[in-house]
């Protein structure tokens, strides 16, 4: 036997024209597709146009880490990284502290208005429903009554609006 020189033979049917031929043509364009596909659809995160690949050490110590964190948590940014940034080129670092105590009165505020208007709109029913079912004598009785209740919420009114105007003063100021 001789190892060295063995002779492969052709697969039957398989010149030119044949069907295993044409098979196999078949099966290597369509890995082909199958990889021209794969190209044009990358998935994944898109390339930054301008990455920042520079990277700068500092080091600090502990009274001056002190002060740059609290720096940093009067920003309010989330990543250090930025307001480095900002600092560094002297971009302003605006800063938005939200009173939860202010929202709070401002909302209770306009739930007290919109109960008022509702009582305003129950009033203008009351006097109809008063004039309609009751004579004018007793109605007026009942008006008269109203109309001191109604006094008194005027006044509680007020009261409101002052106290509104002084909290403005005391507690949103614009800066």
């Amino acid at each position: 036997m001789n190892f060295g020189t063995q002779r492969h033979l052709p697969l039957q049917g398989a010149g030119n024209g044949s069907e295993v031929a044409r098979l196999c043509k078949i099966k290597n364009g369509f890995i082909m597709e199958e990889k021209n596909r794969k190209q044009i659809r990358k998935s994944g995160r898109k390339p930054k146009i301008d990455p920042a690949v520079n990277r700068y050490s500092i080091n600090l110590n502990a009274e001056d880490n002190a002060k740059f964190l609290a720096l940093f948590d009067q920003s309010e940014m989330k990543a250090i990284a930025h307001f480095i940034t900002a600092c560094i080129f002297q971009k302003t670092v605006k800063t938005v502290k939200i009173d939860m105590n202010a929202v709070e009165y401002h909302e209770k505020l306009t739930r007290f208005f919109s109960q008022f208007r509702a009582i305003g709109t129950n009033y203008n029913q009351i006097v109809k429903i008063l004039y309609r079912n009751f004579s004018e004598k007793k109605a007026g009785t009942y008006l008269f009554r109203l109309e001191k209740e109604t006094i008194e919420l005027v006044q509680v009114t007020k009261e409101v609006i002052r106290l509104t105007q002084e909290f403005e003063e005391k507690y949103l100021k614009k800066e």
